[in-house]
């Protein structure tokens, strides 16, 4: 009589690391650029650069 064969899951448990892994990376990525949606970084930056100019501005007119 044959035996009863046991079922290996190993490989179950590799596709489901490698699957939750992907997932996880690609919601990390979505929440990393989530930033630069809101358009702060772009007014960071027009302050930053109004900022300069107008030390700028200062020092030619002393």
């Amino acid at each position: 009589m044959s035996e009863a064969q046991e079922k290996d899951y190993f490989w179950f448990y590799i596709g489901g690391l490698i699957a939750t892994t992907v997932i996880l990376v690609l919601m990390l990525k979505a929440d990393e650029t989530k930033h630069l949606q809101s358009g702060a970084v772009a007014q960071s930056q027009a302050e930053v650069f109004q900022k300069i100019e107008n030390k700028h501005m200062n020092n030619r007119t002393q």
